[in-house]
């Protein structure tokens, strides 16, 4: 079953979670534990990830703390710290450095972070600020005084139906301009690669989703699969016989291919004969979606956008699109497509006639 997938997957996110938490002072570790009952594995190694940058830029730039290890840290620290020090962080985020360690050698990697990754790291610091504050385990939330970064509405990019045609052509074609090598991997790989495409694309599911399935999760009596949706519900989505075809001609393929231990049960194999990953699959629809358009950025998430818009074209139904993509609210599926809305309501400021046209 494809809980497998995601079993191990968790399991990797708790030992990285763990292995960061031993840095962490003892006071924050509560934080952590009292996430386990409501958060994902994944949410939660996020929100050690922006804590641990948080802690690292105080030893930076705070001198009080500056020659104290974060270990020894008590949670006074988030006392003393004001809305200005807040301030100063929310901007050092913007850009920043971090010196690590890679086999005995300093290393500087760089950090940006746009509206979206400062909220986050925004919104992951005011979220253990509060924890403490509603345990009385400070007197003062500091982050309650700082604005929380604006998200500006982007336009949705989503491929158009010609583009789409494209896409899966070149996928199925577009080997004809290869040589070599590059030919080579073409054709080990067009068949698996033009099934995923078309299941993203015929179902609108999530690439952690896609990569997730187990060959049993695929029900050809119903032509329906089984996936586990982010947060961990499971849902069945249905698909048509586009998908079908290009599921079973993979499935030929896949026969063919002895995977290593552990992956048996995968779907879809890399040429490693492993469960390919969630990055493996973007990096391949960037590779293929490059050759179609250059004025678009494609990724999977673009691939569910279109098969969104061309749900939401062909049925105006809001409820069955939030619901066929796992949407958890309706308002959020009805973000994404309100531009759809605004077209059909100008479409029918022409529809009704107040006089005829004698003209």
């Amino acid at each position: 079953m494809a809980d497998s997938y995601h079993s191990e997957r968790d399991t990797q996110n708790v030992l990285q979670l763990r292995a960061i938490l031993k840095d962490f002072p003892p006071f924050a570790r509560q934080y952590f534990l009292a996430q386990e009952a409501s958060k994902e594995t994944r949410t939660r190694l996020s929100y050690a990830y922006d804590i641990r940058t948080f802690f690292r830029y105080l030893q930076e730039n705070n001198p009080v703390l500056r020659d104290r290890e974060i270990r020894s840290w008590d949670v006074s620290i988030l006392d003393d710290l004001t809305a200005t020090d807040i301030d100063e962080y929310k901007s050092f985020l913007s850009v920043y450095s971090v010196n690590e360690s890679l086999l005995g050698t300093p290393k500087e990697n760089s950090f940006t972070n746009g509206e979206f990754g400062l909220k986050r790291k925004m919104s992951a610091l005011r979220s253990f600020y509060a924890f403490y504050y509603k345990r009385e385990m400070i007197h003062t939330n500091p982050t309650l005084l700082v604005d929380m970064p604006k998200l500006h509405e982007h336009s949705i990019v989503r491929m158009d139906e010609g583009e789409t045609a494209a896409l899966l052509d070149y996928i199925e074609h577009g080997g004809d301009q290869l040589s070599g090598q590059k030919k080579l991997y073409y054709e080990k790989t067009k068949v698996r690669d033009l099934a995923i495409v078309t299941l993203l694309l015929g179902t609108g599911i999530r690439v952690s989703e896609c990569v997730g399935l187990d060959v049993d999760d695929v029900d050809f009596r119903n032509n329906g699969i089984h996936i586990i949706r982010k947060g961990g519900s499971e849902s069945v989505v249905y698909f048509g016989d586009e998908v079908e075809k290009a599921l079973l001609d993979y499935l030929e393929v896949r026969e063919t291919i002895t995977p290593l231990p552990g992956h048996e049960n995968a779907l879809f194999f890399s040429t490693q004969r492993k469960r390919m990953g969630v990055q493996a699959v973007e990096n391949m629809v960037k590779k293929y979606a490059r050759c179609i358009t250059t004025s678009k950025k494609i990724t999977p998430h673009k691939l569910r956008s279109t098969y969104g818009t061309a749900l939401y074209r062909e049925t105006g139904d809001i409820y069955l699109v939030a619901d066929v993509l796992g949407h958890k609210d309706v308002n959020t599926t009805k973000k994404h497509y309100a531009a759809m809305d605004d077209q059909r309501r100008r479409r029918a400021a022409g529809a009704v006639k107040l006089r005829e046209d004698n003209s």
